[in-house]
């Protein structure tokens, strides 16, 4: 499932992984490019975010910010491999080096940032942790869930949400732990659980992979705050950089109404300077970033503006039908902002 073996050698031989565990400087960058792809790690099967169509294709908004990374590098989405990984197999293969970037619904946290050696780059998607349960359970409230036997995927932010909340509700309930999403969602279906919990985004996802999505209700309740974005390791500010831009790139291009249909035209006739600065017409920016002066230009006209990302994958292109909230622009009342390219 994951060619650690290949993918380490490489790393190893651009003397990724320095003696302190953590990457040398610019090294990540010169591996990506001695190799001729990025290695992305996704998640095992997620409708929306990372997942294989009847194709075999990876879709999704993670599976679309590691092409947007390619794009930036390579000038070319397509050069980008994936891996698919479970919530406790993501951080290690992050810090071991089997992939150079994390793009896998993964929550921002202080622990993981500080403690793990990760650096999150952005967030992709606000999200937050509800509850999924079958409308015969007859509950309206997750405050009425005492005694419940709740479904929950290992190794992730959601196990510890759980306790706070029932503690702190003075609720009592039976956690039933598995290694994949789609093992816990089967496990609600069966009835061997009478609630799943998880983010509200997965909750929407995998409800529709239920056989009858229609008998399940996702509760009101939202007990946390899930930040999901991208990770790379600590240690390598040059590569940390380009992913971070790469998601900004996107950001920006949809606040200044650039699109994949639209930007290459922009790129060569416009009067913003916003616009040109980003899209190569003005200043050095791509050189700052190790880029080529194009690189945003190719992310939007390859993968599209965040706006377009999200309203094919999740939005209301999608079968999940999410609406934007959160993750509209700030402009529009959402939290979705990115500092200029000057």
């Amino acid at each position: 499932m994951i060619r650690a073996k290949s993918t380490l050698a490489v790393l190893g031989a651009a003397t990724l992984l320095g003696a302190s565990g953590l990457v040398q400087a610019g090294a990540t960058l010169d591996a990506v490019k001695s190799k001729g792809f990025v290695q992305c790690g996704v998640s095992d099967g997620l409708p929306g975010f990372s997942y294989t169509d009847a194709k075999g294709e990876y879709k999704g908004i993670d599976v679309d910010v590691c092409r947007a990374v390619a794009a930036a590098v390579f000038g070319d989405a397509s050069k980008v491999k994936f891996s698919p990984l479970t919530a406790k197999e993501r951080f290690t293969a992050l810090q071991s080096g089997e992939v150079d970037v994390l793009s896998r619904n993964t929550t921002w946290t202080s622990s993981r940032d500080a403690a793990m050696g990760l650096n999150f780059a952005g967030v992709t998607y606000y999200d937050g942790q509800g509850f999924l349960v079958n409308k015969e359970l007859g509950v309206k409230s997750a405050k009425e869930l005492d005694g419940a036997t709740v479904c929950i995927q290992a190794g992730t932010t959601t196990e510890l949400n759980l306790s706070d909340y029932f503690r702190a509700n003075n609720l009592k309930y039976t956690p039933i732990t598995y290694d994949t999403s789609d093992e816990s969602a089967k496990s609600l279906e069966s009835g061997r659980c009478d609630v799943l919990t998880s983010d509200q985004s997965q909750l929407y996802a995998q409800r529709i992979k239920l056989a009858k999505p229609g008998e399940y209700v996702v509760l009101p309740e939202v007990i946390s705050k899930e930040p999901l974005g991208p990770a790379v390791r600590q240690g390598d500010e040059e590569w940390f950089d380009i992913v971070r831009w790469a998601l900004y790139g996107m950001i920006n291009a949809e606040e200044l109404g650039l699109t994949s249909a639209n930007v290459e035209e922009k790129a060569k006739n416009t009067k913003n300077p916003d616009v040109a600065r980003l899209l190569g017409a003005e200043g050095e920016y791509g050189k700052d970033l190790k880029l080529p002066k194009d690189w945003a230009v190719q992310i939007v006209k390859q993968v599209g503006n965040y706006g377009e990302v999200f309203e094919r994958n999740i939005g209301s292109g999608s079968d999940l039908k999410i609406e934007r909230g959160l993750n509209a622009l700030w402009t529009n009342g959402g939290l979705q902002y990115a500092p200029p390219v000057r």
